[in-house]
């Protein structure tokens, strides 16, 4: 199962690549059709852009998730491993509480959009609606692994 989440972190990481590097296309686009007068003014590119950096930014949080980074605000003192696992597991139950509210609205969210369509490039509005409901059940897998190896060093003392 290990196995299985850090093949998809990797993913996601490449997820991260491949979208940050698209999104240039269309900012490009936006930016030389403003400043260059015989470029025509593409109206798509602004809503493509809009849907990249949404996924952009929950892609990003996903792997901040599972790379500890995310929500993580240094306040304590240097502690022994187990204060801080359990320091990490109040910080992961916040998270997995996060998650839920993101699935169980992202949910609903999703079927807003289900049926409807962009006004400017009509793309399907689903597919930007759907990343939330994705990214929850994303930091619920993340979070919760998290969450067993912090369990496992606070009740053995060691990782």
């Amino acid at each position: 199962m290990r196995t299985l989440v850090s093949a998809f972190h990797h993913a996601l990481n490449l997820l991260l690549v491949i979208a940050t590097a698209v999104l240039i296309i269309p900012v490009s686009m936006q930016i030389f059709s403003r400043t260059i007068p015989i470029i025509p003014a593409y109206i798509w590119t602004e809503e493509m852009a809009r849907f990249l950096f949404v996924w952009m930014i929950m892609i990003g949080a996903m792997v901040g998730i599972r790379e500890g980074a995310h929500f993580d605000v240094d306040i304590w003192p240097v502690l022994g491993p187990r204060a801080n696992a359990v320091l990490r597991i109040v910080s992961n139950m916040f998270v997995l509480v996060f998650a839920i509210v993101f699935v169980w609205w992202g949910i609903e969210f999703t079927r807003f959009g289900w049926n409807r369509i962009s006004e400017l490039a009509e793309l399907p509005l689903w597919t930007i609606h759907v990343a939330w409901p994705v990214t929850g059940l994303t930091w619920l897998v993340f979070a919760g692994e998290r969450l067993l190896d912090d369990a496992r060093i606070v009740a053995k003392g060691a990782r």
